[in-house]
């Protein structure tokens, strides 16, 4: 292991490094089961069988089911054995959105099947996935990282750690009613009035239990973490659990473990070699026209791009991991491998994979090389025969976590030049377009564009370089044409 992964040179140990993939896989391990949901359908609590994919449904969530664990896992160790970073990847929350968008797009125009228009999407994937492979190989992608401003670059963390904090205290600590999150407002707004504990109704002590849940969570990680103690957010997770599993069992009058009786432990492989492995409908695909699909294809580029550029520069800094100039060793090694892990993902069934903010959950905990990232990604691997038992991870102890993470990334904030007008409006802007958007890449397009124009119009134009043109240009082209 120490020859390896160096663990003395970065100044880590064995268990360290386990205990941080740990805690990097409890964090992120909601999208085993969210990605298919997202891209298939989930309804209810079930799957929606008789959804719009029909009678091949139940497969095909399947097929991204096993997809997801595997691209993931397989992204995860190139950038163990590759890059030694202790970056975790899997399939882009965002980009799987989007990318069950594009499937309803391509059915409804080719009037094909919705398994038609997933495979067809696969083919998107593919593409993106290549041609990110090359400008890896090229260094092109490194050339984008260095063409960022440094103190912009400074305040992709900061940005990062509000959206992260917005997940924690949103989507991840709500509880669903009728399609619809109540969230932290909703519990505030019952302690001065019973209009949400009304709306709610039978859905009240959930969310009670919840946001309790959520806040001694965090409330446990901080003060672990004051007291030095290793594995203080995987300890603060395990603990936010098991109160809520005892919460459920006592005032909802619930077994927290039912699904385990009647969970499948074996893998579907069956489903996904029907459904999704090497399934690539390209005539499907450019039925809907050259110009669609390239406009598709640059798209998901540009996203991807950022967004992993975006966290690897931000979880980088928090663990030390950059020069005094800002740059990453490795940076090369550590974005061919989620270009890989993006052709996996195709090759296998599922959209983009990219690097997890949730990574950050693993540097916090000790994690400094690639140990980390491959313990993740065997757990990845695990979670085909072990799957239903994430799933009974609560979502509020994740959020605790992510909250956490959050509050530590947002402290970066402290470095950066505020008196320095080219810099502070767009990490302001960065600060704010991040948590609203959810994107990584359109908070750092935007931030771009704003350093530029300000630099143009102050006589500066000299200062950005040929590359933040370009950049800025493109982003301002993605833009307009999403509007």
């Amino acid at each position: 292991m120490e020859k390896l992964f160096k663990l003395k040179q970065n100044g880590t140990t064995v268990r360290t490094e386990i205990v941080a993939g740990l805690t990097t896989f409890m964090t992120m391990a909601y999208i085993i089961a969210l990605n298919p949901n997202l891209i298939v359908g989930f309804e209810h609590g079930a799957f929606n069988s008789n959804g719009s994919f029909g009678a091949d449904g139940a497969a095909a969530w399947n097929g991204v089911f096993m997809a997801t664990c595997l691209a993931s896992a397989v992204a995860m160790l190139c950038m163990a054995f590759l890059a030694n970073k202790p970056f975790a990847l899997a399939p882009g929350m965002g980009l799987n959105s989007y990318f069950a968008v594009v499937i309803a797009q391509i059915a409804g125009a080719a009037e094909c099947t919705m398994l038609a228009g997933l495979q067809a999407g696969l083919c998107i994937i593919l593409i993106e996935g290549i041609i990110f492979t090359a400008l890896s190989v090229f260094n092109v992608r490194q050339k984008i990282v260095e063409a960022i401003p440094l103190g912009v670059r400074l305040g992709i963390g900061p940005g990062i750690g509000l959206m992260l904090m917005n997940i924690g205290f949103g989507s991840n600590a709500g509880v669903g009613a009728n399609n619809e999150n109540y969230v932290m407002s909703s519990f505030f707004g019952a302690l001065s009035a019973s209009s949400a504990k009304e709306k709610l109704g039978e859905y009240w002590p959930t969310m009670v239990l919840t946001v309790v849940t959520m806040f001694i969570g965090l409330f446990l990680i901080i003060i672990l973490a004051h007291y030095k103690m290793k594995g203080s957010v995987l300890v603060g997770m395990l603990g936010a659990s098991a109160l809520n599993w005892a919460g459920q069992a006592i005032f909802l009058h619930k077994n927290p473990f039912a699904s385990l009786k009647t969970a499948s432990w074996l893998p579907p492989f069956g489903d996904m070699a029907k459904t999704t492995l090497f399934k690539f409908d390209f005539p499907t695909l450019f039925s809907i026209g050259w110009g669609t699909v390239i406009l598709l294809i640059i798209t998901f580029c540009i996203i991807d791009m950022f967004d992993t550029i975006g966290t690897v520069v931000a979880t980088a800094n928090r663990a030390g991991m950059v020069d005094e100039k800002g740059n990453m060793p490795k940076m090369r090694e550590t974005l061919l491998s989620d270009a890989i892990g993006t052709i996996a993902g195709a090759c296998t069934g599922t959209s983009t994979v990219t690097t997890f903010v949730e990574s950050a959950s693993g540097v916090e905990a000790g994690g400094r090389t690639g140990l980390t990232s491959l313990t993740t990604g065997i757990l990845f691997l695990a979670c085909i025969f072990i799957s239903p038992i994430a799933a009974i991870i609560p979502p509020a102890a994740t959020s605790a976590a992510l909250i956490y993470v959050g509050i530590l990334m947002l402290s970066g904030i402290k470095n950066i030049d505020f008196s320095d007008m080219a810099i502070a409006a767009p990490v302001f802007i960065m600060l704010l377009a991040m948590p609203v958007s959810g994107s990584i890449g359109h908070g750092i397009g935007l931030g771009l564009i704003t350093y530029t124009v300000i630099k143009v119009f102050t006589g500066k134009a000299k200062d950005v370089s040929i590359l933040t043109y370009v950049i800025s240009l493109l982003f301002l082209v993605k833009f307009f044409l999403t509007i």
